[in-house]
């Protein structure tokens, strides 16, 4: 079922939006060679914590998952896509970070990620990084009132595909609200004119998950958790809560 959100809603969903900001730029400043990923995940945490917000990433367990998740972000670094555990892995010079987190306060739910690079950047890298963004901006510009959901996934795929970036098939965006997964589905790739319609009130979170080696395929590592690229190569994962409203798409995860 989809819940459409009152502005009082969404005006509570922007302070929790707030709260992810701040614990992903926690996680990022803390990022530098040598530091492990579980200590970016303890910044997060330590936002999380001052600001009296839950997370629903710890102790989440969908489906696929053999175990619930043991974190407050998400770390993936270079070939993982998504759903990296954070572990006592240490950053080393030109890494290529994704840090997904989200934040529970007040009964409603704010969900991001940001990708970055450490210490010295590879130029590819950084183009990796600007085409997502500019595949999540494409996205949000999407996301207004008489459009469908396949309009936000037609523009975020036109993007990557422009890119010659690949996306794994089977993950995407998704509502948000009084819980972090909520209908409907929003995928990174579609068709314009299909799917649910959108109209104001309705909460999205919009991620492009791009691949630079331009597969689709995907393998899911060892811990059950991890997504990574089969040739490889690099991923870069971006990520808003976003509103429908009558003036436009209303971005909730902002500083």
């Amino acid at each position: 079922m989809v819940e459409i959100k009152t502005d009082t809603a969404l005006d509570a969903m922007r302070e929790a939006g707030r709260v992810v900001a701040r614990a992903l730029a926690a996680a990022q400043e803390a990022a530098a060679v040598g530091v492990s990923l579980r200590q970016l995940d303890e910044a997060a945490r330590a936002v999380l914590d001052e600001a009296g917000a839950g997370s629903p990433f710890l102790g989440y367990r969908p489906p696929f998952a053999p175990t619930p998740f043991p974190a407050v972000i998400c770390a993936s670094v270079n070939d993982a896509i998504v759903h990296g555990i954070p572990t006592d892995y240490r950053l080393r010079d030109g890494d290529l970070v994704s840090i997904d987190c989200g934040a529970e306060l007040d009964g409603w739910t704010g969900d991001a990620a940001i990708s970055f690079t450490v210490g010295t950047p590879r130029p590819a890298d950084l183009d990796l990084i600007a085409a997502t963004r500019r595949a999540l901006d494409a996205g949000i510009a999407a996301a207004v009132a008489g459009n469908r959901i396949g309009d936000i996934s037609h523009a975020i795929g036109q993007v990557a595909r422009t890119a010659r970036c690949g996306m794994p098939a089977d993950f995407g965006g998704h509502g948000i609200g009084r819980r972090m997964h909520e209908d409907p589905h929003v995928p990174n790739r579609g068709r314009p004119g299909r799917g649910f319609p959108l109209r104001p009130g309705l909460a999205l979170a919009i991620e492009p998950m791009l691949m630079a080696g331009g597969r689709d395929e995907y393998a899911t590592a060892a811990d059950g958790w991890t997504l990574r690229t089969v040739d490889g190569s690099r991923a870069a994962h971006i990520e808003h809560t976003v509103a429908v409203t009558a003036d436009g798409p209303r971005v909730l995860t902002l500083l």
